[in-house]
């Protein structure tokens, strides 16, 4: 499995961005996907998961009312929106993806959960 992340840029406080990641994987929805993010400095944090169907969703808090994520299993793209970007929101995004199929995924904010990993795309926020 292959993940292309893409979508992001420079933006101005409040902003919005939609990142997208795209897996060259076949089965797609056998497979749960995730956001993470860095910053410069700073651990590697959880901002959003998505089970296999979409059915099933979790946020970070502090995106918790701006982030959303959805998916698209027939193109085998996740999409993460990001609306009224923060400066704390600016960071290296990544997405992530393991195979579940169906399985519930406790831990789902734990990279140890995500096998394979897009490269990343560089999210800034200008105040």
């Amino acid at each position: 499995v292959q993940l292309q992340a893409s979508g992001g840029g420079l933006v101005q406080v409040g902003d919005s961005l939609r990142l997208s990641c795209t897996s060259s994987g076949q089965n797609f929805n056998w497979y749960h996907m995730g956001w993470f993010r860095q910053a410069p400095g700073k651990e590697r944090e959880f901002v959003a998961y998505i089970s296999g169907t979409g059915q099933v969703k979790h946020y970070r808090d502090s995106v918790k009312e701006r982030f959303a994520i959805s998916r698209d299993n027939a193109k085998t793209t996740v999409y993460l929106q990001m609306n009224n970007l923060k400066p704390e929101d600016a960071a290296v995004y990544y997405c992530a993806a393991d195979f579940s199929r169906g399985v519930y995924i406790a831990r789902y904010y734990s990279s140890s959960e995500y096998r394979y990993w897009g490269q990343g795309t560089q999210v800034t926020v200008s105040s």
